[in-house]
């Protein structure tokens, strides 16, 4: 029987930087809108700095220190992947091309053949 470890660790600290990355995108997208009168350049300064101070927050909270870890690990597992050849991708290609073309005779065969003792043998349909 496999026993799952659940951590469910969170201060008071990290709730408030939480909430308070919420609050700053929150903020951020409100002052985009709030500030249309001063021009696109003083509104998209106000959202990309409202973000960013929200993914810092977010990012400094051990939940976005887990997060980083996370990304970090996946991209070193990315960087294991061994891609093919184009070679062997293309013949991988034309493999799966062959297969459909095949397949897609078979199921043609298969519906018409279905068809016929279907609708004119048993049913008497067709005559």
């Amino acid at each position: 029987m496999a026993t799952s470890q659940i951590e469910t660790v969170s201060t008071g600290a990290d709730k408030a930087k939480l909430a308070a990355s919420v609050v700053l995108a929150v903020g951020a997208i409100v002052a985009f809108y709030l500030l249309a009168r001063q021009g696109s350049l003083v509104q998209w300064a106000a959202l990309l700095v409202g973000l960013a101070a929200a993914v810092g927050a977010f990012g400094s909270s051990e939940n976005g220190r887990q997060l980083w870890a996370f990304g970090r690990d996946s991209w070193r597992e990315v960087k294991k992947v061994v891609w093919p050849t184009r070679k062997e991708a293309m013949q991988m290609t034309a493999y799966v091309f062959a297969f459909v073309a095949v397949m897609s005779v078979f199921l043609w065969l298969t519906d018409k053949t279905l068809e016929w003792v279907f609708f004119d043998l048993i049913l008497g349909w067709r005559k």
